[in-house]
């Protein structure tokens, strides 16, 4: 892990997009960038990746709202499929 300066304006999924574009692909499940107790940022990136993700961090500006989650998607949070509540609905 290395300590980078935060951007201002994060956007953590749009950062490893970004990321990715330039060949430093982290996995987003495991990888992704991380605040600490003290408000330091890091990131899970080799040393030799180190200069080309400082670029890419200066260039960041996360703008992009948060997609609105899918009726699936807000059904699973809630523990049940879509073919659960087909099924409770007899449809």
């Amino acid at each position: 892990m290395i300590k980078f300066n935060k951007p201002e304006n994060l956007n953590g999924a749009e950062l490893l997009d970004e990321l990715a574009a330039v060949g430093i692909v982290l996995d987003k499940d495991l990888q992704s960038p991380f605040i600490d107790g003290n408000g330091d940022f890091w990131l899970d990136v080799d040393i030799s990746n180190k200069a080309q993700a400082e670029l890419v961090l200066a260039a960041h500006n996360g703008t992009t709202i948060a997609p609105e989650p899918s009726i699936q998607d807000k059904l699973e949070t809630a523990g049940i499929t879509l073919d659960e509540l087909k099924v409770a609905l007899g449809l």
